[in-house]
């Protein structure tokens, strides 16, 4: 048995468009961004979602586009029940493997990023 659940989601922009994209989602969520120190391609839009990261995520292509985070106690488990259900295999980044979706949304599978409390209280028991 393992564990996930979802993390973060993420606001997917092209680059040249980051900062407006940042200042539009601040104001329209009513929360304040601020860029990530450690990871200067993300800006966290804090507490925009309750209990999930909520992000601008600067990308290198054109795409802009919506994807989730899911984060778990078993990368290999979790990875394969999503591809199972489905998903193709797109890559790997860090210590993410990135899978696509039916109907072609991306999504990011992770190790668990968030306090023992919060993975705790919001994961699913997988078998």
């Amino acid at each position: 048995m393992h564990r996930s659940r979802v993390y973060a989601l993420l606001i997917d922009t092209p680059e040249p468009e980051a900062a407006a994209a940042t200042a539009f989602w601040s104001a329209a969520l009513g929360a304040p961004a601020q860029r990530d120190p450690d990871q200067p391609q993300f800006t966290v839009v804090h507490e925009a979602i309750p209990g999930i990261v909520t992000a601008i995520q600067e990308t290198g292509d054109d795409s802009p586009r919506f994807h989730i985070d899911i984060e778990t106690d078993d990368l290999a488990a979790e990875t394969e029940r999503l591809l199972a259900l489905g998903a193709e295999r797109v890559t790997t980044w860090l210590d993410c493997q990135v899978l696509r979706a039916p109907g072609g949304h991306l999504l990011c599978v992770l190790p668990v990023h968030s306090a023992p409390e919060v993975f705790e209280a919001g994961a699913n028991t997988w078998p």
